[in-house]
C-alpha cells in the first residue's frame, strides 16, 4: 500500500461560538489547506454527526463545501456518532492510499451550545440502544454503570478517576484552543454536582462547538499516517461481553498496531477519547499502553501528566480540551501532528516521534485508532 502524508492541519478554537457551523469549518479547513500550500482539493469528506437536529440543516457536505468556495469539488459526508471525525479521516485516508484522489481534505464540526443541556443529552443519546434508551438510559447513565462496574472490580477508584479531570485540566490551561482554561483540584472534581452516580460534573465532558480539519495526500510531508484501525461491537450494552473494557477499541488497536508494525510500546505521545474520564482509564489498558489494573495507578502517580513518561492528552482531551463530536476524532490528530512537529507550543512533548489518537463513536459501538509517525 503506497505511504499516506498528513500534509496540513487546522481547527479553530473550542468552546461556546457565535460563528455559524459552516463558517467554523471553512475556517479550519482553510487553515489545513495553507499549510498544504494547496489551493483546492482533489476531494473533500465531511463529518457532521447530527446537523439536522442540532441546526435545522441537511445534505451537509454540499453545505459545507459550498461555503468553502469548493461546490464543484467532490464531497462525501461520513457519520458514525461521536466517532465521526477519525471516520472521516480513514475515508480520506483510503481515497489517497487506493490511488483514486491525490489530495484529500477532511473537516468535521459541530454546534451545540446554542441548545438547552436536556435537548442536546437526548440527542446524543439517540445513538445508544432504542430499547434501552426507552426505559431511560441516557449516555451518562450507561457511563455511570461502567464507572461503578470499573470501581466494584477494584480496577480503579474514585481519587485515581478524578486525577485525569485534573490532569487534563491542566494540559488544556497550555492550550489556548481549548474550551476550559482553568485548573482544577481533585477536591473540586469529587465535590462536583452529580450526574449519573458515581460520576459527577467534572469527570464529564463540556458540550462545545468547533470545528477540526486535516489535509491527507500522496505528497510526502513531515508525518505518516503509520496505521489505522477500525473496531465495533454491540449496540446495546446488555449484550457486551463485558462492561469494563471496549472490545471495539481493542479490535482497533491490533488493527492500527498490525498496519504499522510496530506496537504500543514505541507510542510518544497519546490523544485518547475521555468523554467521561474513567474512559480514559479503560481505553489506556484497552490500548496496551498500560499494563492491565494499572491505568488508575500510573494516572495518580503522574505517569500520564504531561512530564510523565507517557503523555495523554496534552491538548487537555475532550474533558477540557472540549468535545465537539465530529471534529473531536480530527481535533485529535491535528494535536498529533502538532506534536510530532513540534509545534505544541506551551505543551509540547519533548522527543515525540510516534503518537496514537483514539475515538469513540456512541458508547463504544465505533471506534477508530489512528498511528502517526514523524518523518526526518
Amino acid at each position: 500500500m503506497p505511504d499516506v502524508f498528513v500534509a496540513g492541519v487546522g481547527m479553530t478554537r473550542v468552546g461556546r461560538r457565535s460563528e455559524p457551523l459552516p463558517d467554523l469549518m471553512a475556517d479550519a479547513a482553510h487553515a489545513a489547506l495553507a499549510e498544504a500550500g494547496l489551493e483546492v482539493p482533489d476531494a473533500i469528506v465531511v463529518a457532521t454527526m447530527n446537523p439536522e437536529e442540532f441546526i435545522g440543516d441537511g445534505n451537509f457536505a454540499s453545505n459545507v463545501a459550498t461555503q468553502m468556495g469548493f461546490a464543484d469539488v467532490p464531497t462525501l459526508r461520513v457519520e458514525t456518532a461521536t466517532s465521526s471525525g477519525a471516520a472521516a479521516f480513514y475515508a480520506g485516508f483510503a481515497q489517497v492510499a487506493a490511488g483514486l484522489r491525490h489530495t484529500v481534505l477532511v473537516v468535521g464540526g459541530e454546534k451545540m451550545t446554542h441548545l438547552t443541556t436536556p435537548r442536546v443529552s437526548e440527542l446524543i443519546g439517540r445513538s445508544i440502544d432504542p430499547y434501552e434508551r426507552a426505559y431511560g438510559a441516557t449516555m451518562p447513565a450507561l457511563a455511570g454503570l461502567v464507572t461503578r462496574a470499573l470501581m466494584t472490580r477494584g480496577a480503579a477508584n474514585a481519587r485515581e478517576i478524578a486525577q485525569v479531570a485534573v490532569k487534563n485540566h491542566a494540559n488544556a490551561a497550555r492550550n489556548p484552543l481549548a474550551h476550559f482554561q482553568d485548573a482544577v483540584t481533585v477536591e473540586q472534581v469529587l465535590e462536583s454536582r452529580m450526574v449519573a452516580d458515581p460520576l459527577r460534573l467534572l469527570h464529564c465532558c463540556p458540550i462545545s462547538d468547533g470545528a477540526a480539519a486535516v489535509v491527507v495526500s500522496a505528497e510526502p510531508a513531515r508525518v505518516r499516517v503509520a496505521g489505522i484501525g477500525h473496531g465495533t461491537d454491540t449496540l446495546a450494552m446488555r449484550h457486551r461481553r463485558e462492561l469494563t473494557s471496549f472490545g471495539a477499541t481493542r479490535m482497533a488497536a491490533r488493527e492500527a498496531y498490525g498496519m504499522a508494525r510496530f506496537g504500543p510500546e514505541r507510542i510518544d505521545v497519546a490523544e485518547v477519547h475521555d468523554a467521561f474520564t474513567p474512559f480514559e482509564l479503560i481505553s489506556l489498558e484497552d490500548l496496551g499502553l498500560v499494563p492491565p489494573g494499572k491505568a488508575g495507578r500510573a494516572t495518580l502517580d503522574g505517569e500520564t501528566a504531561l512530564d510523565g513518561r507517557l503523555p495523554i492528552n496534552p491538548s487537555g482531551g475532550l474533558k477540557a480540551r472540549g468535545h465537539p463530536l465530529a471534529a473531536t476524532g480530527l481535533a485529535q490528530i491535528v494535536e498529533c501532528v502538532w506534536q510530532l512537529t513540534g509545534r505544541a507550543h506551551g505543551r509540547q512533548v519533548a522527543g515525540a516521534r510516534r503518537a496514537l489518537a483514539h475515538s469513540i463513536g456512541g458508547l463504544a459501538t465505533n471506534n477508530w485508532v489512528t498511528l502517526l509517525e514523524a518523518r526526518g
